[in-house]
């Protein structure tokens, strides 16, 4: 299944930031070092779900909803968020960062080719890729720290 239109580029993209939050919360309570840091990932995600649908809901019209803006194939930005009984927390940083490098590509990608159609969906897309970007880096330190 192809993701074509806005709703389901929309729906895509709040699952992949439940799924991702729903990863982090689970990973506070494990990793209690660094639960603070999770946790705001997590309530940053519900913030993005937040920005998407009110962005989306502000510009949407049934002209735009049945045009065909996007050829997206969720398969290509699925990712897993099952950590094995006794992953280590390097195992848990590395899945993280893989998780958030797949998530920064579907925002990406759909704010290209939303652009033309969307302005103001692909400009929240290109903000979320902004504040998803930063995690990248706080992750890893926090991996050099653990190795």
């Amino acid at each position: 299944m192809r993701l074509h239109t806005a709703s389901e580029v929309i729906s895509f993209a709040k699952e992949l930031e439940n799924e991702s939050a729903s990863f982090y919360q689970n990973l506070s309570p494990r990793y209690a070092k660094d639960k603070d840091v999770f946790l705001s990932f997590a309530k940053e995600n519900e913030r993005n779900v937040v920005q998407i649908e009110r962005t989306y809901y502000g510009v949407i019209t049934d002209a735009i909803e049945g045009c065909f803006a996007f050829d997206m194939n969720p398969d290509k930005y699925a990712f897993n968020t099952g950590l094995a009984e006794k992953a280590t927390y390097s195992d848990a940083l590395e899945k993280a960062i893989e998780m958030e490098e797949i998530i920064v590509k579907f925002y990406s990608d759909a704010a290209e080719q939303a652009k033309s159609l969307l302005a103001d969906v692909p400009r929240a897309f290109t903000m979320i890729v902004s504040k998803r970007n930063n995690r990248g880096p706080k992750l890893r330190s926090l991996l050099k720290e653990e190795v």
